[in-house]
């Protein structure tokens, strides 16, 4: 067994690594950029190394500074999580040459499935099925057009070395190609340095269904079954789940079949997911699911399958790399009731899932989960790197049962200041389209309404906190107003303000939420969302809000455009500044025609959520 790891990663992944590293009885080594040093990750590795400042491809994506600080701290090997390095051939060759035992795929196998055309190539030539498309050479766009119009519209144009969502365009009609063709190259040229695109037949109703295999040096192969990660946004899992809703045995027997087959043709060692396309507009059918890709490294939602197998992947990883054969014959896994996994990020739906930055003063999870996070209360979330907080894994014996879980799990979630989408999470794992398993890529758009509300406070908000602000004794008189009514009970009203709202609310419900003084503010939760609160307090003339021409910066940024000078003369719907936070840029408008009367905003400034960046009146 390995003796001593270093892991080329931080946050969450990096503190699941380090438990089991640390049940097994192997000295962990924790790597980290300078704005790191004081994260969870670096204080429970036995010992850490700083590798650079914040940037990623100043530090957790530069190979010759992990090598460094596997060298100094005479780490035996070298496990990469997820992202970052993790599926970079070069890098598992370097740690390799350097000596080192990488817990990762073979080289090899992440080449050949480290591009999409590529790789199905070769799953054609091993005969697992794969989307109907075109995937050659020619990248002519008049060429690629007739591809499209003979394949059949709705088409996918895909980037050969795409992820995470980044340049895939949907196309519906042969007019709209040439432009989306054009659109999605420049998105791939600019994230991975690779214009080149595939064309696939778009499927509609799609299900994602991905099987996890694992492969050892002794040339065995199996799987753990499938997870279903249909419920996305613009490409990227939200809500994970083992087994698939809707799995007869047949199909889970030819899927399962075509993964491990798949995995065989690259000779696979260590943890793997291929990942599928399903039709399941007539539910799942063996013929009607295609091969999309393999990811070559450990998945984030490989949880929910340690949950209803009982097995540690992390720990078949470090037994697989050290050169044991796998823990577990095929015949000797078997699927336990069902789990779930919500990834909880720091944005805001109301917004438009702008991503939120900040000091966590409060942040409280459930009890009864499992909670795989990177972060821990009076933290804070930067905008350097992936803005999750953690994952939610719930497991139950039934998937109703499971999803009620999830729900609950997610509502009782308490985050302060930092936005988040736990809320969302819930009525998504509530919603009665998701507990019957109707279920597809499209479940998020297609219920958005039901998903993402408005963002104002539900009618149980104000009695939650006209409770909390209730008088307790005769020194409090200042929120209550009791008044007497003939022939029936008194009435309580209490003056509430919520997040600059005000109303005088009569106390005649429950109060489900919970109200917290949270570093000197007053901070109402309720199932996932988050509201400062107190006594209402009279207001001076005039209003301030956004219909007064206030244009406020919805997240902290950087200020990267500023189009107007103060004294300008704007049009409704004129862009005035640019915010960048997060790789994310927002456009701010202007809500009406009107004059530039204040200007705060600077070029190249960082501001804070809230700020008031631009005052636009009304032509007198």
């Amino acid at each position: 067994m390995i003796e001593s790891l270093l892991i080329a990663n931080r946050g969450e992944i990096a503190r699941r690594i380090i438990r089991t590293a640390r049940r097994l009885g192997i000295r962990t080594v924790a790597v980290h950029s300078d704005v790191d040093a004081a994260m969870p990750f670096v204080r429970e590795a036995d010992a850490a190394v700083c590798i650079g400042p914040a940037a990623a491809r100043e530090s957790y994506l530069v190979p010759e500074k992990i090598l460094a600080a596997a060298r100094e701290t005479g780490a035996q090997a070298i496990h990469p999580g997820y992202g970052f390095l993790s599926e970079n051939a070069d890098f598992a060759e370097a740690v390799q040459a350097a000596g080192l035992v990488w817990v990762g795929a073979p080289p090899a196998a992440i080449r050949a499935m480290g591009l999409k055309d590529a790789a199905k190539a070769l799953m054609i030539k091993a005969g697992v099925p794969v989307t109907p498309g075109y995937l050659g050479e020619n990248q002519d766009a008049a060429f690629l057009q007739a591809q499209a119009d003979a394949i059949g519209y709705p088409v996918l144009i895909k980037a050969v070395a795409g992820g995470g969502g980044k340049g895939m365009r949907r196309v519906d009609a042969a007019g709209a190609f040439a432009d989306a063709l054009d659109s999605c190259r420049r998105e791939a040229a600019a994230a991975f340095g690779d214009d080149r695109v595939l064309i696939e037949k778009y499927i509609l109703g799609p299900r994602h269904i991905e099987v996890q295999v694992f492969g050892d040096s002794h040339g065995n192969v199996v799987h753990l079954f499938e997870r279903d990660c249909s419920l996305q946004r613009r490409h990227q899992k939200v809500i994970e789940e083992a087994p698939a809703p809707g799995m007869d045995a047949d199909t889970r027997a030819a899927l399962c079949a075509a993964a491990v087959k798949a995995a065989q043709a690259v000779d696979y060692i260590g943890a793997g997911t291929i990942e599928f396309i399903a039709d399941a507009s007539e539910g799942l059918r063996p013929d009607r699911i295609w091969f999309m890709e393999m990811n070559t490294r450990l998945q984030v939602e490989h949880p929910i399958t340690e949950a209803v197998t009982g097995q540690d992947l992390v720990e078949w990883q470090l037994r697989v790399a050290s050169g044991e054969p796998l823990p577990r014959r095929q015949e000797e896994l078997a699927i336990g009731g069902w789990a779930m996994e919500a990834r909880l990020y720091a944005e805001n739906p109301a917004t438009g899932f702008l991503p939120s930055t900040g000091p966590l003063d409060r942040l409280r999870f459930p009890a009864g989960a499992r909670i795989d996070s990177g972060v821990e209360e009076g933290g804070e979330v930067t905008p350097h790197y992936d803005p999750m907080i953690a994952k939610l894994i719930v497991h139950a014996a039934t998937r109703p049962a499971a999803a009620t879980a999830l729900a609950s799990a997610c509502a009782a979630v308490q985050v302060w200041p930092v936005k988040t989408n736990a809320g969302f999470l819930a009525r998504a794992a509530a919603h009665p389209d998701f507990v019957a398993g109707r279920i597809d890529t499209g479940f998020i758009e297609r219920h958005a309404a039901a998903l993402i509300p408005d963002g104002a406070p539900p009618a149980a908000a104000w009695q939650t906190a006209a409770h909390a602000l209730l008088p307790t004794d005769a020194t409090a008189p200042w929120t209550a107003l009791t008044g007497f009514r003939a022939n029936a009970a008194p009435e309580c009203r209490v003056a509430v303000a919520i997040a600059g709202e005000t109303q005088l609310v009569t106390v005649d419900g429950p109060a489900p939420g919970t109200v917290v003084e949270v570093a000197g503010e007053t901070v109402l939760f309720l199932n996932g969302e988050a509201w400062r609160c107190g006594p209402a307090v009279a207001a001076g003339a005039g209003g301030d809000g956004p219909s007064d021409g206030m244009i406020l910066a919805p997240m902290p940024g950087r200020v990267v455009a500023v189009d107007i000078a103060q004294g300008d003369t704007v049009s409704r719907g004129q862009r005035l500044v640019v915010l960048e936070a997060m790789k994310m840029e927002q456009a701010l408008l202007a809500p009406f025609d009107g004059v530039v009367a204040t200007l705060k905003a600077v070029t190249g400034a960082q501001v804070s959520e809230g700020s008031l960046l631009v005052q636009v009146d009304k032509p007198a």
